[in-house]
């Protein structure tokens, strides 16, 4: 039986010599953030769920090129991201989804006040609103408390160009933001 307070390093090292029991630790230390990233960029569970089982297989087998150096998390965030990314450009499905939402919003003049509403409304704004990277970054710095610096690693870029699409998306977003009372914590 494994210690359950085992360090990350170890049960990374545990998986590279076989040990699945590590590697279903790992996935369950960060099925949730994975999931939460990758509904935020990908806007339904089916295909979140479907770009993080990927991404984990994808980390489990490429676990031997992992740099122990590096932070376990911040690679396997950025797995996730490029995942989601790679269905978002090859589905497109979330254009129709736009025109449908468009559509059902204009035939609908009754505002709604409920959480889940409200939390569907935020997802729908940051899809339609803001740019794939603005989103990444967004998610990162609200849900994970990432600086520019450990989201430019994410994306590939540099700091700056990191806090840029920061920026940006928080000056999209600040007056719906604004409008529902809703803190930049809770997207």
């Amino acid at each position: 039986m494994k210690d359950e307070k085992m360090d990350e390093k170890q049960l990374l090292r545990s998986c590279l010599e076989g040990d699945a029991e590590s590697y279903r630790m790992i996935v369950e230390n960060y099925r949730g953030k994975a999931m939460a990233m990758a509904m935020g960029i990908l806007g339904n569970r089916e295909d979140a769920e479907d770009a993080c089982q990927d991404a984990f297989i994808k980390a489990f087998q490429n676990l031997d090129k992992f740099d122990f150096n590096r932070n376990f998390k911040d690679w396997m965030y950025a797995i996730v991201a490029n995942r989601s990314l790679d269905m978002l450009r090859k589905r497109r499905r979330f254009f129709n989804v736009f025109d449908r939402i468009k559509s059902e919003s204009k035939a609908s003049s009754e505002p709604e006040s409920s959480q889940p509403e409200l939390s569907r409304q935020i997802r729908e704004m940051l899809m339609k609103h803001l740019s794939e990277k603005e989103r990444i970054a967004l998610l990162l710095w609200s849900n994970e408390s990432y600086s520019g610096e450990e989201i430019a690693e994410i994306l590939k870029c540099s700091p700056s160009t990191a806090r840029i699409h920061l920026f940006k998306a928080r000056k999209k977003i600040k007056p719906f933001m604004e409008r529902h009372h809703v803190p930049m914590q809770r997207i």
